[in-house]
This record gives C-alpha cells, sequence and structure tokens, in this order.
C-alpha cells in the first residue's frame, strides 16, 4: 500500500539516513580514518551525507552509546580518544570475560547457538583469509558473544559484549601489528575453543581461552611499548 502524506514516510527516510551516517561513521573510526581526538561537526556532517542535522545527531548519539565518541562540555563532538594508561584494567576484565564465558559454554548443550559459534566462525575465518580488519572485528565480536550466549548468562553476555565493542580500535591495532594479515594458527584457536566446548571440557575450554586473551594482551603491549610515540599519537594523550 502507498501513501501521499510525507509525513508517513519521514520516519523511515530519518530511520534511514541515521543508519548511514551511523555505518559510514563508525567504519571510519575503527579504521581509524578518523583519528581518535578529531572533530564531528554536525553542521558539516550535513552538508557531507546531504541531509539535515537530526539524522546526523541520533547518529552520533549511537556513537556516543558504543564509547566511540564523546560529547564535551562544550557541547562539541569528538570522537573518542584511546587512553592507554587504562589498558592493564581493561586486559584483566577481558581475560576474565574470556574465560568465564568460555567455560560457561562448556558446561552447555545447545545445537543451534553451536552452529551459530561456527558460522561467526566461517565469517571470521574468511575476514582473515581476506585481510580485511574491519571484517575481522566485527565476526571475532560476533563469534565470542555467541559462546557467551551459549553459556546462559545474560549478564556475562552484556558486559563481555560491551568490553569487545569498547576494545574495537585496541583489536584494530591489533591486527595492525600483522599488517593485516593476521597469521591462521588465530583461526585455529578459535577451532580449538569450538572443539573443546562440543567435548564439555571445561578445564580445557578456560586454558584455551587464557592463552587466547595473553597472546593479544602480549601484543598489544608490545606494540606500545616498541613504538609509544606512535601509540600515544593515536591515543591522542
Amino acid at each position: 500500500m502507498t501513501t501521499d502524506d510525507p509525513q508517513a514516510e519521514a520516519p523511515r527516510s530519518r530511520g534511514s539516513g541515521t543508519q548511514t551516517v551511523y555505518s559510514k561513521l563508525r567504519q571510519e573510526i575503527l579504521a581509524m580514518t578518523l583519528a581518535p581526538g578529531s572533530a564531528l561537526d554536525e553542521v558539516r556532517l550535513s552538508e557531507r551525507f546531504g541531509m539535515s542535522r537530526t539524522p546526523v545527531r541520533e547518529a552520533l548519539l549511537r556513537l556516543a552509546s558504543d564509547g566511540l565518541v564523546t560529547t564535551l562540555p562544550n557541547r562539541n563532538t569528538i570522537v573518542s580518544t584511546i587512553d592507554f594508561a587504562t589498558l592493564p584494567t581493561y586486559f584483566d576484565a577481558l581475560t576474565l570475560m574470556y574465560r568465564v564465558t568460555t567455560r560457561a559454554a562448556a558446561g552447555q548443550r545447545n545445537p543451534a547457538l553451536m552452529a551459530t559459534i561456527r558460522r561467526r566462525q566461517g565469517e571470521f575465518e574468511t575476514a582473515v583469509k581476506a585481510q580485511d580488519a574491519f571484517a575481522m572485528i566485527e565476526a571475532n565480536r560476533e563469534f565470542h558473544v555467541a559462546i557467551a550466549e551459549l553459556g546462559g548468562n545474560p549478564y556475562y553476555t552484556s558486559f563481555f559484549a560491551r568490553l569487545l565493542d569498547e576494545g574495537r580500535r585496541i583489536l584494530r591495532l591489533y591486527y595492525s601489528t600483522f599488517d593485516d594479515r593476521l597469521p591462521l594458527q588465530y583461526v585455529q584457536e578459535h577451532e580449538d575453543m569450538i572443539a573443546a566446548i562440543e567435548a564439555g571440557d571445561v578445564e580445557e575450554s578456560d586454558r584455551l581461552a587464557i592463552a587466547h586473551a595473553a597472546q593479544i594482551v602480549h601484543q598489544i603491549q608490545d606494540y606500545v611499548a616498541r613504538d609509544m610515540q606512535k601509540a600515544l599519537a593515536i591515543g591522542n594523550l
């Protein structure tokens, strides 16, 4: 059914516009095309995307909820900076959630959710082989969230998803240390985790989760120690 009422179409158009702006800016922020600390002016963004300021403002609000942009006291909006000083506590929380969710998943049986985990792993492997860092970040996030969902504790799932979202740009730095050519051994780490979960081996799942988190943490720590000036420039500290 069609309608000639322009107001009836407005919500759909605005929602579509918001999604367009959100998706594009989000990808640019995660890819570091928009560097931490970059100003995001609503007027200029409206001109860039050829739409009113309302969908732009709504997109910025969504990005703020993702932790990717920050509204300053003067109401200016910037790409959120990366505070490298908080990385140790972030890594502690991340490692804990890798362990908790993977252990919990190993104690469950749900063929439908296991199929989702395997599908997410297939997406991750495809992204790795394509050397597509953005797709790797997305697929890795969905893979681990699917494991958390199998574990069955929605509080764990929600908190872990939040940590993974907050660490997207850290993960982007991680992939960049490999020039986006992530070794296939890290794809195999996911496969090993799946096998341990399917076998119901809680202790092996825990061991693999610890090792998986440790190599990511070690790689990032080495990067920061090796090239502190570049890291600080990226973090805009």
